[in-house]
């Protein structure tokens, strides 16, 4: 299905111009990364859905501040283009692109067991769209629209858990406290007789860590800590310092699955002496494949329905760090992409008739 009209750069209209005769049923607003380090808001096709599909009003989406920041930024390599590609992206990196897949909205228009019902799908930015109506899951009544937006989030933080594998009485540290870490911390947290640490530079991470019910230590104090003799080390920090401290504080035959994406930036590690000498594994974990361990039984639909019912935990309230109007976000985006606006996760609110 054409999601942008082919008028324009990479299939955008722009904001200025009017709908070409005949095209769709109507239109809507939708933010996209022009060229690296330029955002803007445009103005694309709708299309009249089809019997298997939905028209979606969007109230709520998330700022992935990892993975978007990096596509604003020009930060993919030329090589992940195509691994990067999200399931409605309109045009192509480095741009024009569209950007984002952490939305909520209302079914206005489809099947009848939708229509009326709040909805999560992995869109970009956007005022309204119409995808399949497999592409949604509906939302549990106990999750507030705000914290929906995580859902994608807490899904990616799921299939690291598959990945990891985390026994009952673990001692776990989880290097990175990000939307991902803070997420795979949480869900550890649960885990009967698991000890965990949250480590991060940022010393306001401790409040995060307070809410989420795990223990905070600085990289500096993360051995003294934990002890340094842990079962397994979640790393999302991105940062080649962040990774050496996870397999740092590693015991024999220790685990570290990494959640990071690095894009352009190269990472160097030790791998001499203890690396070998405590056997220490270093796995990739990576939400475009369901974790190995539950491969065989549950799919990526399953997945994302499960994190958005682990959703009605009030803890992960904490991840939400701010809200910007639509109309705002190219403004918005170079503050989170310099680090000028901090934020976990931003939500960006949009006007009730889309």
């Amino acid at each position: 299905m054409p999601w942008f009209t082919s008028e324009g750069a990479a299939g955008f209209m722009s904001e200025s111009t009017g709908l070409a005769a005949g095209s769709a049923a109507g239109s809507a607003r939708a933010f996209r990364v022009r060229e690296p380090g330029v955002g803007e808001i445009v103005t694309v096709d709708l299309p009249e859905p089809g019997p298997d599909e939905v028209r979606v009003r969007t109230v709520a989406s998330g700022v992935s501040r990892g993975t978007e920041t990096l596509v604003f930024s020009g930060g993919v390599p030329e090589s992940e283009y195509a691994a990067m590609r999200g399931p409605f992206q309109a045009g192509d990196l480095p741009g024009p692109v569209s950007s984002g897949y952490l939305s909520v909205g209302v079914a206005e228009v489809g099947p009848d067991r939708l229509v009326g019902r709040r909805v999560f799908c992995l869109h970009p930015h956007q005022t309204r769209y119409v995808v399949p109506a497999a592409a949604v899951t509906p939302i549990p009544d106990g999750v507030p629209d705000h914290r929906a937006v995580l859902a994608g989030t807490l899904e990616t933080a799921v299939n690291a858990l598959w990945d990891a594998g985390p026994l009952v009485g673990d001692r776990v540290a989880v290097v990175g406290g990000g939307m991902v870490g803070l997420c795979a911390a949480r869900l550890l947290a649960g885990i009967p007789g698991v000890d965990v640490t949250l480590v991060d530079a940022n010393p306001l991470r401790h409040s995060e860590s307070d809410a989420l019910g795990v223990r905070f230590a600085a990289p500096a104090e993360a051995a003294a800590a934990t002890g340094g003799d842990l079962d397994l080390v979640i790393h999302a920090s991105a940062t080649g310092a962040g990774l050496q401290t996870s397999l740092d504080l590693l015991g024999v035959e220790g685990v570290v699955v990494d959640l990071s994406w690095y894009g352009r930036r190269e990472v160097t590690v030790q791998l001499g002496g203890a690396f070998h000498s405590r056997r220490l594994t270093l796995r990739s974990s990576q939400v475009g494949r369901v974790g190995p361990a539950r491969a065989s039984r549950r799919s990526t639909t399953d997945r994302l329905a499960l994190a958005l019912r682990l959703l009605e935990d009030p803890a992960y309230d904490v991840l939400l760090t701010g809200t910007t109007p639509f109309d705002e976000l190219p403004d918005l985006m170079p503050r989170l992409a310099s680090g000028e606006q901090p934020a976990i996760c931003h939500v960006i609110t949009y006007p009730e008739g889309g």
